[in-house]
C-alpha cells in the first residue's frame, strides 16, 4: 500500500515537473497571459470603481474586483488547458503515456498542479497592480499562502475540468468551441465582479452551485481587509476540495476515451 501511495506521488511529480518545464521555456505566453488582468483592472475596474454599490459598504468597488478578476485569470488559463491533451494525442505522445505503468489519477492531477504553477504569474501580476493602484489589502505572508493555495485548487479544478471536456470531444475544434461556451456563464454567473446580494434569485441559486464562486469568496476574504468570507473560509476550501475529487475521478475514468 506504502508502495503504491509513494509510486503515485512520484508519477504526479513527473507529469507536474514535465508540463511546468514546458511553461518555462514558452515565458511568451505568460506574458501574453498578464495583459487579460491588467485591461480587467485598468479598464473595467477604474471605471466602474466610479459607481457606488451600498452592499460594499466602504471598500472601493477596484478592491472588491481584484480578487475576482485574479480568479478569472486563473479560469481562463485553467479551462483551456486540457487542449493539450489532444495535442499530445495527436503527436502520438500520449499512446505512449498510456502504455506505462504510470497512474492514470497521475496523469490528471500533474497536469493540473503544473496549471497551478503556471497561474502564479497571474497572482503577481495582480498583487503589483493591486500596489501600484493602492488598493487597501491584507499584505501578509499568511495572506500570500492562503492565496496561493486557492489559486493552486482553482486552476486544478478547472485543468481536470477541462481535461474531462478534451476526453469527450477529441478534437481542437470542438474543444475550443465548447471552452468559450463554458468560460463565459462560470464567469458571469459568479461573484466575481459583483455581488451575489444583488443578482436575481435565479442567478443566486446558480452562484452558489458555481465552484468559481467559492474561489473568488475564500480569495476576497484573504486579500481584503475587514472583509468576512460570505460562505466561510473552511466551508470555501472544503467545497474546491470535493470538487476537485470528483473531477480527477471523472477526467481519470475518461482519459483513456481521447485515443479511442
Amino acid at each position: 500500500m506504502l508502495k503504491l501511495i509513494k509510486n503515485f506521488f512520484c508519477d504526479t511529480f513527473a507529469i507536474a515537473l514535465f508540463e511546468t518545464i514546458k511553461i518555462i521555456r514558452v515565458p511568451s505566453e505568460i506574458l501574453a497571459r498578464s495583459a487579460q488582468p491588467v485591461l480587467w483592472l485598468l479598464i473595467f475596474g477604474e471605471v466602474f470603481t466610479r459607481i457606488h454599490m451600498d452592499v460594499l459598504g466602504k471598500q472601493s468597488y477596484l478592491a472588491f474586483i481584484a480578487p475576482g478578476i485574479l480568479a478569472q485569470s486563473v479560469l481562463f488559463i485553467a479551462i483551456f488547458y486540457g487542449i493539450s491533451v489532444i495535442w499530445e494525442r495527436d503527436l502520438g505522445i500520449l499512446h505512449k503515456i498510456l502504455v506505462t505503468p504510470c497512474f492514470r489519477s497521475a496523469l490528471v492531477l500533474g497536469k493540473s498542479i503544473s496549471a497551478g504553477v503556471r497561474a502564479l504569474s497571474q497572482l503577481v501580476i495582480v498583487l503589483v497592480l493591486s500596489f501600484l493602484l493602492h488598493l487597501n489589502l491584507r499584505w501578509s505572508l499568511s495572506m500570500l499562502a492562503g492565496v496561493i493555495l486557492i489559486v493552486m485548487l482553482e486552476a486544478a479544478i478547472f485543468t481536470a475540468f477541462s481535461t474531462a471536456i478534451a476526453c469527450i470531444v477529441k478534437t481542437r475544434e470542438r474543444f475550443m468551441g465548447v471552452g468559450q461556451v463554458l468560460v463565459m456563464p462560470l464567469f458571469f454567473a459568479s461573484n466575481a465582479i459583483y455581488p451575489i446580494a444583488i443578482m436575481p434569485r435565479w442567478l443566486q441559486i446558480i452562484a452558489h452551485w458555481n465552484p468559481l464562486s467559492y474561489a473568488v469568496d475564500a480569495l476576497r476574504s484573504l486579500m481584503l481587509v475587514d472583509t468576512e468570507s460570505m460562505f466561510g473560509y473552511t466551508t470555501d476550501c472544503l467545497v474546491l476540495l470535493a470538487t476537485l475529487l470528483v473531477l480527477i475521478v471523472a477526467s481519470t475514468l475518461l482519459y483513456p476515451r481521447v485515443i479511442q
